[in-house]
């Protein structure tokens, strides 16, 4: 098949944004120009955010010769969108201002066009360039993802230093989003695959990508790339390809720092077991005291005390070792500060969205809005559950006034009128004449406040499985909120 273009369609747009150019744009600007394929093939649009401020010099290099494209935004993957949003060409060709291609690299990619078919998009190699001894260990940190994205990864293969597609698959996919940062790239890799849609890697391609080698710019990437991530964890996530973005443990396990909820499931254990106990608690039950009295007290102060610790400590290790440290010694704390600094980052933006998000979890209906003291979800008897450990407590929304609350629970221990469980809206104990226990459910009478949101929490015996080490609560299927 041959690939030709005319006047109107060129067939590649290569979209420049000149934001985050760490000095490198003329030299971009270079390789571009410097292209052996035939110049009537691609247009180059260069995507101009408000704060860039070398007009004479990007006149005297570019004029006539480029499509200069003035956006409002500021990060250059809102630039990218901007420009793929005027693109005139077949295929989109994205890049950055701090890379430069090889002569050959519209040749090459024409070729792919022609041999691979099936491909809807394909990155490029990137080639790094380093010039101090952060840029190097920056670059092999990154090398080393990029490497395991374009060859092992399933789907994981959009790379914004160099990345082709058809454009049409491109909207059809959603296109970058700039609130996402330089997720988007992840976010878009997972569309294009859920919908079946091929990325190759282009390994003959090169680019040579700029590391710039400096704390406070390596800082500055991984917190956005962060927020985008919790940006779109705290979303909707229906599009296609959302199930398939892996969910990291603090948004998984968020809930287990929800003050509230773990100090409804404190008091749930402390007015249920007190009476029953007297004086002597067994170990089991001191450790839950200690497991929820933390998290009740200080909710996720010391987790973020914590992180913050462990993140100042290996950026003053990092420093101290940037100007005569060995190549092992910078890279190792390099890897360590980026670590401690998503895992801290992560924590701020579970703190900034909890109460107005629905849980990371697999919730257990859709009145549930956050759920603490449960185990992961499986299978038994038939019924798809999560066991509670003795001690739970979830955040419900449903109609102010009088509701009632339904709690599926399969008798996969002794009947449920024997288990003995309590139950308490926001702390305060349901009589019993409240709940009707039926063969498979709780059915709990009771009042909303005038939000609608409330803590559910409940205390009963602990049961142990055969073999099973968990400390066993009430099996859950689902929990549902009505209104007479």
């Amino acid at each position: 098949m041959a690939v030709t273009s005319d006047v109107a369609c060129p067939l590649f747009s290569v979209i420049i944004p000149l934001e985050f150019h760490r000095g490198q744009w003329e030299q971009s600007w270079l390789g571009w120009t410097s292209q052996t394929a035939d110049r009537s093939l691609y247009e180059i649009i260069l995507v101009i955010p408000p704060d860039f401020t070398a007009h004479a010099e990007l006149n005297a290099l570019a004029a006539g010769q480029a499509r200069l494209e003035f956006a409002d935004s500021v990060h250059d993957i809102g630039l990218c969108a901007a420009g793929a949003a005027r693109a005139r060409g077949r295929y989109l060709f994205f890049t950055e201002s701090h890379c430069w291609p090889e002569p050959d690299v519209i040749a090459l990619c024409i070729r792919a066009i022609e041999d691979h078919p099936d491909w809807a998009g394909f990155s490029c190699r990137s080639v790094p360039i380093c010039h101090n001894r952060l840029s190097a260990a920056e670059a092999a940190m990154y090398q080393a993802d990029i490497e395991f994205g374009m060859k092992q990864h399933p789907w994981r293969k959009v790379l914004d230093q160099c990345f082709v597609t058809r454009r049409d698959v491109y909207r059809e996919c959603g296109g970058l989003r700039e609130e996402l940062g330089h997720f988007a790239e992840w976010v878009l890799a997972a569309a294009y695959h859920a919908r079946g849609y091929a990325i190759g890697y282009l390994e003959q391609a090169r680019f040579h990508h700029y590391y710039i080698g400096r704390i406070g710019e390596l800082k500055t990437f991984t917190l956005d790339f962060v927020q985008g991530e919790s940006r779109f964890l705290s979303g909707d996530r229906r599009d296609p390809g959302s199930e398939l973005i892996e969910i990291p443990f603090e948004w998984k396990d968020r809930d287990d720092l929800d003050r509230p909820l773990a100090f409804n499931a404190l008091n749930a254990l402390l007015r249920y077991s007190l009476p029953r106990l007297g004086r002597k608690w067994p170990d089991e039950e001191l450790r839950a005291l200690w497991r929820w009295s933390g998290p009740a007290l200080f909710g996720d102060l010391r987790a973020r005390v914590t992180a913050f610790l462990a993140t100042a400590h290996a950026r003053l290790v990092l420093s101290a070792l940037a100007p005569f440290g060995s190549r092992d010694a910078i890279a190792r704390w390099m890897k360590l500060y980026i670590a401690s600094l998503i895992h801290l980052q992560r924590l701020a933006s579970i703190r900034r969205v909890r109460g107005h998000t629905r849980s990371a979890k697999k919730l257990l209906g859709d009145q549930v809005l956050a759920q603490l003291g449960f185990h992961e979800p499986e299978s038994a008897a038939g019924h798809a559950f999560r066991w509670s450990e003795p001690q739970a407590a979830v955040r419900i929304k449903g109609a102010p006034g009088r509701s009632t609350i339904c709690i599926r629970s399969p008798a996969l221990r002794e009947p449920l009128d024997q288990i003995g469980a309590q139950f308490y809206l926001d702390g305060a104990a349901l009589d019993r004449a409240a709940i009707e226990v039926g063969v498979d459910r709780y059915m709990l009478s009771l009042d909303l406040p005038q939000s609608g949101i409330a803590i559910l929490a409940w205390a009963c015996p602990e049961f142990r499985g055969i073999g099973d080490a968990r400390r066993l609560g009430l099996p859950v299927v689902g929990i549902e909120v009505k209104q007479p």
